[in-house]
């Protein structure tokens, strides 16, 4: 076949099965244009998944009527200079509407502030038709109908009605939350309506837009974010580690202003959390990059979802650095979503019951009634019960006293250990954790502050106390190495060769001696003496490969770091323990002074807190 010219219409399908994956594809690019033309206010309006309909609505400059023809011709935009290093805007290559107009039915209302009157023009699958008059309020109306109705076969890759529909709320909630002076409005027949409120682009309205997108557990468990480092600047808040979700569906990234799904952003993200959540577990976080525009190549992906970074290495290390800080700086706190938890579980279920239960609802009765449990009357735990019921007592769980305590004269021994008998000291009491009180079941410390009751796991909270510690003593000197009876020659290719050489001080000091040995291998003398013996090919390949991609070689530390973990549960406090209230309350202390402790090693909370107020709520007093 010779080589010919291809149409215009077939370019832009091509740029099309590009640019446009999907219809939240459309409302990103159609969103986007309206932030670029200085909009405060943006409708959206789907139907049948953004499939039948698209339309969104702005208050923004507009485009005037001799420029309408231009607007829906490929490379034609107003938003970049002829630098192409220098991009300050969310679009910039003048492809988004004529490639939807070669797919759909596209149509362009607009209207300028200065304008008398509006003006509109259509695409029909690639068609255009002439500039019309119209009439509409200043700012700019686009409509996507039938999309993909000019090539068939994208519709068979399409989710269902309910999918697409979720993936342009996805697409609106990420780009709302950089611009939280902007108001949103998503709705249609085939979703709920969802409404954004303008707020403020100060520190505290980006954190009400936050909420209003991510709920308002966010805000109380959220830490700010505030970092400089050679002019990348990092700002955001971040989840404390014991709010977590099973995907990382709501960690949310921006630079310069951009949404971006980056890996390089992404790993360091997990990087920061490495030592405080499960592997299964991510954070929460929402994440501001502003950087100079000619140090970030943003033209590397067709729908502009990646960034390139001129140095990877500065702006991973200032993001896990920054993360880290924070969270050794905020102290230890418990997400507000275990005490819900935990007041969920206090309060009592409904049961199905045999019995018909109470006449009349009679309130009496009826508590009587359900106080007995489901199978009505229980003499064992009648309050009115023989002292000795003649057969083999249950055994009780949970906070459960001995069942003669009713009948003692003497103390009452309500736990494992009591921290004493006089009141807790005053200063203990104003302290984040309280007094000890008590131990239950020889695993859990029970202490009082001024509003609230906290339960601490001792093992966990040890665990991380211990695991702190050996980290300290660690990084603080070079890792002690031990000496290979024979060098350990790793065939590399040549650059991942020098890339190791040149960390070679940096490996040194976490034990591991390596040097050049020819073009494309490097020979190890000595490894880290924690690592006992190990697979030395393969931990040599694993930090070529970082070194390679993130320029940083965490490999080597992470598994220093999981040895130190491993020792920590062992040599930590165990289950079953007794303690003395000397020890209970020492714990506490430590807990509230290093960083971290509000998780154990494997990301389990080490307390719950839960206020007096819901306590109670969970009594009817309140």
């Amino acid at each position: 076949m010779p080589i010919r010219q291809l149409s215009e219409t077939m370019i832009n399908q091509i740029a099309a099965g590009e640019v446009i994956e999907r219809p939240a594809s459309v409302v990103k690019e159609l969103v986007e244009n309206a932030l670029d033309a200085g909009a405060s206010r943006v409708e959206i309006v789907t139907a049948g998944g953004g499939l039948n309909l698209i339309r969104v609505t702005d208050d923004g400059s507009g485009i005037p009527e001799r420029e309408l023809a231009l607007a829906v011709a490929r490379h034609c935009t107003s938003k970049l200079s002829d630098d192409i290093h220098d991009i300050r805007s969310l679009g910039f290559r003048g492809e988004a509407l004529p490639s939807i107009g070669s797919v759909a039915r596209l149509s362009i209302r607009s209207r300028t502030a200065s304008g008398d009157s509006a003006a509109e023009i259509g695409i029909d699958g690639g068609r255009v038709s002439p500039v019309k008059p119209a009439a509409a309020n200043r700012g700019t109306t686009v409509e996507v109908r039938d999309l993909f109705f000019a090539t068939p076969a994208r519709l068979k890759f399409m989710k269902g009605e309910r999918a697409e529909s979720s993936a342009i709320s996805d697409v609106v909630k990420r780009i709302a939350i950089a611009f939280p002076a902007v108001r949103f409005t998503l709705a249609g027949a085939d979703r709920s309506t969802l409404e954004l409120p303008a707020t403020s682009d100060t520190p505290e309205g980006r954190l009400a837009r936050v909420a209003q997108v991510m709920g308002k557990d966010f805000p109380d468990n959220a830490i700010a974010i505030d970092a400089m480092r050679d002019g990348v600047h990092l700002a955001g808040h971040v989840s404390i580690p014991s709010y977590t979700r099973a995907n990382a569906l709501q960690q949310y990234a921006y630079v310069n202003g951009r949404p971006v799904r980056d890996k390089l952003i992404a790993g360091a993200i997990r990087g920061a959390f490495a030592d405080v959540l499960p592997r299964d577990r991510h954070a929460v976080t929402v994440l501001f990059l502003s950087l100079d525009p000619s140090t970030v190549d943003v033209n590397v992906h067709p729908a502009k979802a990646d960034v390139r970074f001129r140095d990877p290495g500065l702006v991973r290390g200032l993001i896990v650095g920054a993360i880290r800080e924070a969270l050794a700086g905020a102290g230890i706190r418990a997400a507000t979503t275990g005490a819900a938890g935990m007041m969920a579980a206090f309060r009592p279920g409904v049961a199905p019951y045999s019995h018909p239960g109470p006449i009349g609802g009679h309130r009496s009765y009826e508590a009587a009634y359900h106080a007995s449990g489901s199978g009505g009357f229980d003499p064992l735990r009648s309050a009115q019960r023989p002292l000795d019921m003649g057969g083999p007592r249950p055994r009780r769980n949970g906070f459960a006293e001995n069942e003669q305590a009713a009948f003692d004269t003497g103390p009452l021994a309500s736990a494992d250990a009591r921290a004493g008998t006089a009141e807790p000291a005053e200063a203990l009491l104003g302290m984040v954790l309280g007094a000890a009180r008590a131990q239950v079941h020889e695993n859990y410390i029970v202490a009082q502050t001024r509003d609230s009751l906290v339960i601490v796991d001792q093992h966990a909270a040890h665990e991380r106390l211990v695991y702190e510690a050996l980290k300290n003593a660690l990084h603080s000197r070079a890792v002690p190495s031990q000496m290979l009876l024979l060098p350990e020659i790793v065939d590399l290719p040549e650059e991942d060769a020098e890339r190791l050489a040149m960390h070679s001080d940096t490996l040194a000091k976490f034990g591991l001696g390596l040097e050049r040995f020819g073009p494309g291998a490097v020979a190890v003398r000595e490894t880290p003496s924690m690592l006992g013996e190990t697979n030395v090919q393969q931990l040599v390949r694993d930090l070529a490969d970082e070194i390679a991609d993130n320029d940083t070689v965490e490999t080597l530390k992470e598994r220093l770091d999981k040895i130190a973990a491993t020792m920590a549960c062992h040599g930590s406090v165990r289950s079953g323990r007794l303690l003395k209230a000397e020890e209970m309350n020492a714990l506490l202390r430590q807990m509230e002074a290093t960083p971290g402790s509000g998780t154990c090693n494997h990301g389990r909370p080490t307390y719950i807190e839960l206020k007096l107020a819901d306590i109670e709520r969970l009594f009817g007093r309140r």
